[in-house]
């Protein structure tokens, strides 16, 4: 279990009239535009598959050791819901991360290494996506718990990253 902060943390297909009026030489009618495509409902929303839910963990932790290694968590924070980004701004997210940073935790190698699952990715309520778990590195194993809201896409809503000394 990550101890330490946690940040609160679709084709329409149109079938014209087309050979009828053609042959008539009528001009064809233009399509309508097709409808807005609306959100799934939240109990359709899918559980985002193997290489999906990887590439949205190491996306996540990709943007977190880009800003421990810059010092501006803007685009951390950009890629965050609308809720993640009102509840932080960069400078509260540098202090949040403040920790890991100081220590030059060095999160690169979350990159090429597949996480053991304490929860694998699961909707946990309407819209909620969570996954939890670590990376078996050495000398320190770094520690994960994210949510990701849907909108429009899966977006991070929460997110707890922590080095865990002398794990194996």
């Amino acid at each position: 279990m990550v101890r330490g902060p946690a940040i609160q943390i679709a084709c329409a297909l149109l079938i014209g009239m087309g050979s009828a009026q053609a042959a008539l030489g009528q001009p064809r009618p233009r399509p309508a535009p097709a409808p807005a495509r609306a959100p799934p409902a939240a109990a359709n929303l899918p559980v985002p598959d193997r290489l999906t839910s990887l590439k949205m963990l190491w996306s996540m932790m990709a943007a977190v050791d880009h800003a421990n290694r810059t010092g501006n968590y803007s685009v951390l924070r950009d890629l965050g819901s609308a809720a993640f980004q009102s509840r932080n701004n960069p400078a509260n997210l540098a202090a949040i991360f403040a920790g890991l940073r100081e220590r030059n935790v060095d999160l690169a190698d979350t990159l090429v290494v597949t996480p053991n699952w304490e929860i694998a990715p699961t909707i946990i309520q309407p819209q909620v996506l969570r996954m939890r778990g670590s990376f078996p590195l050495r000398p320190e194993a770094i520690a994960f718990d994210l949510l990701f809201t849907w909108d429009g896409g899966w977006r991070l809503d929460a997110i707890a990253v922590q080095a865990l000394p002398g794990a194996r």
